[in-house]
């Protein structure tokens, strides 16, 4: 369940972060805030290159940092820019490989929550484990 407290937290969170980016191409910084069920939190920034397919987003990053520490399970996340621009597609399915109840907090750089919605709200039809499994 996610609480007010960690609700603000995350947010919080995701604000901090994004003063890490690294996005000298697009200037547009991305900070993310990964909330586990064991109640640590995971951050995360979006790294571009040159090289613009090599890019990585801020959402991958905390996930792929809490995966590398054994988590599997996630509760929310709360993903930070300055006009609460929304998951990418890449990120979305990432995020559905681990819940599709995962609560995603998307924020503004003036701490508002413009949405709080789901990963199956912003994937639906999400393709999963039932989809690769054969015969």
């Amino acid at each position: 369940m996610l609480t007010d407290e960690m609700r603000e937290k995350l947010i919080e969170s995701a604000i901090e972060a994004r003063r890490w980016a690294y996005a000298p191409y697009s200037g547009y910084a991305v900070g993310a805030a990964l909330l586990s069920a064991s109640g640590r939190i995971y951050d995360g920034v979006n790294v571009e290159n040159a090289a613009y397919p090599n890019t990585i987003c801020a959402e991958r990053v905390a996930i792929f940092k809490a995966v590398s520490e054994g988590e599997r399970e996630f509760i929310a996340i709360a993903v930070a820019t300055s006009n609460a621009g929304a998951p990418c597609g890449a990120c979305r399915q990432v995020l559905s490989e681990f819940g599709l109840d995962i609560v995603v907090l998307i924020v503004d750089d003036q701490r508002r929550v413009v949405a709080e919605t789901s990963v199956g709200e912003l994937l639906p039809r999400a393709f999963g484990a039932e989809q690769v499994k054969t015969g």
